[in-house]
């Protein structure tokens, strides 16, 4: 189980990554485009894929990370069950997430091979 609070630091924990709100409704997001939302009651983790990844992650496990009903979903939007969810998982859905709003120019800086050389640690 993955905890609220870890949650969002591992959101946070992105290149550039801030967090605001929507409908009062916790998101994350880089360059004013949102790329995750937490719903604390829910105890689940909106991220936002595209089409190809979101199929790649629900093959999973539907009831770890699944399609958000409606519209939404078919865009793209995607649970994460914070209770059932490896953390690796969930890092990688959340960059995922990062990288399917960023601008190029930052995934470049924060993620090329060049980058993994300068920011390694």
């Amino acid at each position: 189980m993955i905890s609220i609070s870890t949650a969002r630091k591992y959101a946070l924990s992105l290149p550039e990554a801030e967090e605001k709100s929507h409908f009062e409704i916790p998101d994350f997001r880089v360059k004013n485009k949102i790329f995750a939302s937490l719903h604390v009651d829910k105890n689940i983790m909106m991220v936002k894929l595209s089409l190809v990844d979101q199929s790649v992650f629900c093959s999973f496990d539907k009831e770890v990370i699944y399609p958000v009903p409606g519209g939404w979903g078919r865009q793209g939007s995607t649970f994460v069950n914070l209770k059932k969810v490896k953390k690796s998982m969930l890092l990688d859905a959340l960059t995922t997430a990062w990288k399917n709003v960023a601008p190029p120019s930052l995934i470049n800086k924060y993620f090329s091979e060049k980058a993994k050389l300068i920011h390694k640690d």
